[in-house]
């Protein structure tokens, strides 16, 4: 499929989803990242009301200012969209007081939960829904994501992209090309780590070993085998985050 007809498949299935369920609202949190620009494109692009919110927390100025970047110019090119920033860092301040000795992990993990918190209410506020901004890669490989964080939304429209797909729709929409240039991250670290100084690994050869665990292309190199040894790694640990939640089932009483 074409990035064009991508395009046009996931906004109308949007729009299909929101008008089929009278969501009024779309709502998506814009980190300066593609695939946040990506989404809330797509969302603005079905008419509907969309809000793309900034929440910095102890942000980056580089990756803070991308996220501004977009959002002007979200509003610049669709009248039906807004953007707000919220600064969530006085919060997330006092939220840090309360666990002196929280490991860097949970609270790195407690920043994209806040952020989901804001979104919430943001979208309760508008009759509207969280739109999720995870692609196949993060969510369904490697489970790169917070549970109930960046995870707690509403619906995936880029769910089954790979991250490639989503940089081809972002040039076909002309995002601006600092964002889609700009190295992965989540922004959920003070020292500004990327997704590949966390993963280990390049969204291109995650995209590769994903696709030689299913099966889809041949595993015929040292360093394929050494990047698909790792990828199974990552999702063995992070199964979890994408399996339902078990549920102790109770016997019948016969």
């Amino acid at each position: 499929m074409t990035p064009k007809r991508r395009i046009t498949h996931i906004t109308r299935w949007i729009k299909s989803y929101a008008t089929r369920h009278r969501i009024k609202t779309l709502v998506v949190g814009v980190s300066g990242g593609i695939d946040s620009a990506v989404v809330s494109t797509l969302c603005a692009r079905t008419g509907l009301p969309t809000v793309a919110v900034s929440m910095p927390i102890r942000q980056s100025r580089s990756t803070h200012s991308l996220s501004l970047a977009h959002g002007q110019w979200l509003t610049e090119n669709f009248d039906n969209a807004s953007h707000i920033t919220q600064d969530l860092t006085p919060t997330f301040r006092q939220f840090e007081k309360l666990f002196p000795f929280g490991s860097p992990l949970a609270f790195a993990n407690s920043r994209s939960r806040l952020r989901m918190m804001c979104l919430y209410q943001i979208a309760q506020d508008h009759e509207g829904i969280v739109v999720g901004t995870g692609n196949r890669v993060e969510d369904f490989g490697v489970g790169f994501f917070t549970k109930y964080g960046d995870g707690g939304v509403d619906i995936s429209p880029i769910g089954d992209c790979m991250k490639s797909e989503v940089w081809a729709m972002g040039r076909e929409l002309n995002i601006i090309p600092a964002i889609i240039d700009a190295a992965p991250t989540d922004g959920l670290w003070d020292d500004g780590r990327t997704d590949e100084d966390q993963l280990g690994m390049s969204y291109t050869d995650l995209e590769i070993a994903m696709h030689i665990d299913e099966g889809r292309t041949e595993c015929n190199d040292s360093t394929f085998r050494q990047n698909l040894k790792r990828y199974r790694e990552i999702r063995a640990r992070n199964l979890h985050k994408m399996q339902p939640i078990p549920v102790c089932s109770m016997p019948v009483d016969r």
